[in-house]
């Protein structure tokens, strides 16, 4: 099986860290981008990998935009608060999952989880 690459943009650096740290024995690399244009520009490179996007860092625009841009992709948010609402506007922007900033074991899951169902839909 393929290893899974995933690219994400974190506005906490602190979170980002943590992020990092925990992502890299899971996934095949993994690599920062500090601002939405460099993540697209990594995304753009992978043919069927991870972002993981903070939503406080990007616009519900601009999920959706990548979601129509890489559809065989799988696009994970995240958010510093628990908000029902946030999720549900994630969703329909074409996230798979919105996960707490401050859950990095769920988050791990969601992108683990979610990346196996967008690779077997794209097959």
């Amino acid at each position: 099986m393929q290893s899974l690459d995933v690219v994400f943009l974190q506005g906490d650096a602190q979170v980002a860290e943590s992020l990092a740290a925990a992502l890299s024995p899971v996934f095949g690399s993994v690599r920062r981008a500090r601002s939405l244009r460099e993540l697209r520009s990594l995304f753009a490179r992978l043919q069927r990998g991870v972002a993981i996007l903070d939503i406080e860092a990007t616009s519900l625009e601009e999920v959706h935009n990548l979601t129509e841009e890489f559809p065989h992709s799988c696009i994970v948010c995240t958010h510093r608060l628990a908000d029902e609402d946030m999720w549900v506007a994630a969703l329909q922007a074409g996230a798979l999952d919105i996960c707490a900033s401050s859950d990095i074991p769920g988050i791990i899951r969601s992108a683990v989880t979610n990346s196996a169902g967008a690779r077997a839909a794209a097959a």
